[in-house]
């Protein structure tokens, strides 16, 4: 059997692995700023196809 921490789910006969360990380099980006981004993003498209033809 292998290790219990080792071990996570995998998909496509084993081909990727899934851990639940986190990444202690990762960048970390709070979710409200990503909501926030994509909403200015939307606002900012309409904007332009209103303005421009």
């Amino acid at each position: 059997m292998p290790d219990s921490k080792r071990s996570g789910f995998s998909s496509a006969a084993g081909l990727i692995q899934y851990y639940d360990m986190e990444e202690s380099r990762a960048l970390k980006i709070n979710p409200f700023i990503v909501l926030a981004l994509g909403i200015a993003a939307a606002i900012l498209v309409e904007i332009l196809n209103w303005r421009l033809p």
